[in-house]
């Protein structure tokens, strides 16, 4: 299972920005790719961003295209998301999540609702 180590919850005003850091544990060293998505409540799991493990090869949803920046360290597993220019429709619980295949090869989405690992996930709640 993916952990995000910190934060574990984050309230950020409208405009403002944040950064999840991410950091594996108990994971598998066969992973393809690594990203984010997120859930708001009552919505079904919507993918944000990932990339490609070997070539770096990055998918950028809609919703934040423009706003968000993916960083992958390779010494110790980290993934950082940042976000910036945060709307209230960005309130959402979101979680690393790591894939066995590669993020280039499929939509965002499936790539969110078929990746075999995630994290537990973190609140942001973002105030207009």
């Amino acid at each position: 299972q993916l952990q995000i180590v910190e934060p574990r919850g984050e309230l950020v005003q409208s405009g403002g920005s944040v950064t999840l850091t991410c950091r594996p544990r108990n994971f598998t060293s066969n992973y393809k790719s690594v990203g984010w998505f997120r859930q708001a409540p009552g919505k079904e799991r919507e993918g944000i961003i990932c990339i490609n493990r070997y070539d770096g090869f990055t998918r950028y949803g809609d919703s934040v295209k423009g706003r968000a920046t993916i960083k992958k360290y390779n010494i110790e597993v980290t993934l950082t998301l940042e976000l910036t220019n945060l709307k209230p429709q960005d309130t959402a619980v979101f979680s690393c999540a790591a894939a066995l295949g590669y993020c280039s090869g499929t939509l965002l989405q499936s790539w969110a609702r078929e990746a075999q690992f995630w994290g537990t996930g973190t609140r942001v709640t973002v105030s207009s």
